[in-house]
């Protein structure tokens, strides 16, 4: 009970804001069905808007690297409840065009990240930047499974929900 008044209370107050308009290079756009816009029908990020939310980091081994590393950025939920978002199913879309499909419980049920560090070093696109979706997995063992390897999407551009 107090982590679901404690995320209501977080989505409040992540949301009563208007979203700025960024200040920079778009890396992340969100669409769908959002309450707050800074650009048409669309929420659009700069890394510095990113930077601003809430940071959160987690050490955790993954398929993709030798060795435990370290994901900083702020997490899922708190993009989405900065754009108002409201959905059941979320899709994640990489530079390259993959894409996966997220439900959209999963940013409410686990911390996960979208990182904008690779241990402390903010990411090139060559190494799996600007930005990865990232599921704390050591920290849950149902994690462990091909399904959620999937869904950390690596140059992650936009976010659509629904």
């Amino acid at each position: 009970m107090k982590l679901a008044f404690f995320l209501a209370l977080s989505l409040f107050s992540v949301t009563c804001f208007a979203l700025d308009v960024p200040n920079g290079k778009v890396v992340l756009a969100v669409s769908g069905a959002l309450s707050q816009q800074n650009s048409g029908k669309n929420a659009e990020f700069s890394m510095d808007m990113l930077t601003k939310l809430p940071q959160h980091s987690f050490v955790s081994k993954t398929p993709w690297y030798e060795k435990p590393v370290k994901f900083t950025g702020p997490l899922l939920r708190d993009v989405l409840a900065a754009a108002g978002a409201k959905g059941v199913q979320i899709s994640a879309l990489a530079l390259d065009d993959y894409r996966v499909e997220i439900p959209f419980q999963d940013a409410i049920k686990y911390p996960i990240i979208i990182a904008r560090l690779l241990d402390d070093k903010p990411m090139a696109v060559r190494d799996k930047g600007p930005l990865f979706i990232v599921y704390p997995f050591d920290q849950y063992k149902e994690l462990h499974q091909d399904i959620y390897y999937t869904r950390s999407v690596w140059q992650l551009s936009k976010i659509i929900v629904q």
